[in-house]
């Protein structure tokens, strides 16, 4: 396995409400990088194109797609993949992530992250998948584990268990996103420190963090509501696990102006600061 991506620092998804705050100072923003979901700029020039263009003058970016279906049972989606592979030509990411997890059928996008069991006849499929779409972009991209909200019978392993294999045997990288494991852990009563320290260090490249939303009967991923006190309390865990990984915040409804996000992004450095004790210092 090669070396994995540069630790790029703590980071913010990026969103088009934000863009006046921006590019509205000559200030450097207490931002070290953004991400973009990939979908949103897969056009041919326009604003779109034009606002990717100028945040990559200031920044580093990443690519986070919600559309790869790469646990499908369905033939590959190759004209996404051939503009994803475009996109990324053009942007030049540190890494390409998306989920571990299926959001269509015979031609039809859901719109929603879908779960898998966990077996052995799952990694196979799933593995390979992502070893093909790894072959074509002529990279390694990173997976994310999604929020559940159901278990299957069928499953044959744990979920830590699962995606630990899966990278292993797809020698991909891993995004994972703190919120997701919070979220999943209290729904399926599960401990979330055991998924953190079962998951293969060398392999993740990302942390997200997130917000979520109490339903009647679970947590729900909703990316609509500020970074809880858990999450930040299981992502001192795992910054104390993994070391310095790459960090962001993900919102992504309710949007808040740009300066209550950078307050929670300060909180994930100084989490960070402190459990590798670096407080006072800047970690780049």
């Amino acid at each position: 396995m090669t070396h994995r991506p540069p630790f790029l620092g703590f980071g913010l998804g990026l969103r088009p409400k934000h863009y006046p705050e921006i590019f509205g100072t000559d200030t450097d923003l207490p931002i070290d990088w953004f991400e973009i979901i990939s979908e949103n700029y897969m056009v041919e020039g326009g604003r779109p194109r034009h606002m990717l263009d100028r945040i990559r003058e200031r920044y580093p970016v990443v690519m986070h797609g919600v559309s790869m279906s790469i646990a499908s049972t369905t033939e590959l989606n190759w004209d996404y993949l051939k503009r994803l592979k475009t996109l990324a030509e053009h942007a030049q990411p540190k890494w390409i992530s998306d989920h571990l997890c299926w959001t269509g059928v015979h031609g039809v996008n859901l719109h929603d992250l879908l779960p898998v069991p966990y077996t052995e006849e799952a990694l196979d499929h799933i593995s390979g998948r992502i070893s093909q779409v790894q072959d074509f972009l002529g990279r390694r991209i990173a997976i994310e584990n999604v929020s559940s909200y159901i278990e299957f019978e069928e499953s044959e392993m744990s979920e830590w268990e699962f995606v630990g294999e899966l990278a292993r045997r797809a020698d991909c990288w891993l995004l994972l996103d703190v919120n997701n494991v919070f979220v999943s852990g209290q729904n399926h009563q599960f401990d979330e420190t055991r998924f953190i320290e079962a998951i293969p260090r060398e392999r993740v490249v990302q942390f997200h963090l997130a917000g979520h939303s109490e339903g009647r009967d679970c947590l729900i991923d909703t990316h609509d509501q500020p970074v809880c006190d858990e999450v930040f309390e299981l992502y001192r865990k795992a910054i104390a696990h993994f070391g310095a990984v790459s960090t962001m915040i993900e919102r992504d409804d309710n949007i808040p102006p740009l300066a209550e996000l950078l307050a929670e992004l300060n909180r994930a450095r100084g989490i960070a600061l402190d459990v590798l004790g670096l407080s006072g210092q800047k970690v780049a």
